[in-house]
């Protein structure tokens, strides 16, 4: 039985670069490795999906949560640990985080960059108290993340709010991240 659990936002594409989805097979592979659960939307294709059947491959747990509108248009993960069937894209984000301890973000479009920064805001209310990540892969946030100095240079967001997403380079940084954020929470 896994001891932690991580929401991954990522993909359901793999994008052009396969050094994306290396990275998200990666993930999943070192996660069962520190039996660590994963908590993810429940899809079965792209980076989410190959998330997913890296870490069920690799030994450990994986939990879906899909709206009952994706999982009618065949796009569920049949082959999962777990599954939560919920109403509503809303829903779906809240209970995901509700199952998890800390959140990674891979690369992805506009679902991922709703589901990160609805957290992070979440995070900053303290309506969620878990560490927050990203793993920059082949620098694809790094316009984010200047946009976000730009808000704090501007007055738009707190340095120290500026301070709850964590930036890693690869997975093992990221995995030691938040080990350590849990280290020092618990």
């Amino acid at each position: 039985m896994a001891t932690q659990s991580i929401v991954v936002y990522c993909a359901s594409s793999l994008g052009v670069n396969p050094v994306y989805n290396e990275v998200a097979v990666e993930l999943g592979q070192k996660m069962a490795a520190r039996n660590i659960r994963l908590i993810y939307g429940g899809g079965g294709f792209g980076l989410m999906g190959n998330v997913a059947d890296a870490v069920l491959q690799s030994g450990g747990e994986v939990t879906g949560v899909i709206p009952n509108f994706l999982a009618d248009l065949e796009v569920a993960h049949n082959t999962l640990t777990e599954i939560h069937f919920v109403e509503t894209m809303h829903e779906r984000k809240y209970r995901m985080v509700q199952l998890a301890k800390g959140v990674i973000a891979l690369p992805g479009g506009y679902g991922t960059l709703d589901e990160l920064f609805e957290i992070l805001a979440w995070r900053q209310l303290k309506l969620y108290e878990g560490p927050i990540a990203i793993i920059n892969t082949n620098g694809y946030y790094d316009l984010i993340l200047q946009q976000l100095d730009r808000m704090v240079a501007d007055g738009f967001l707190k340095a120290e709010n500026r301070q709850l997403l964590l930036v890693a380079e690869s997975v093992d940084e990221v995995l030691e991240m938040i080990a350590t954020f849990w280290d020092d929470t618990l």
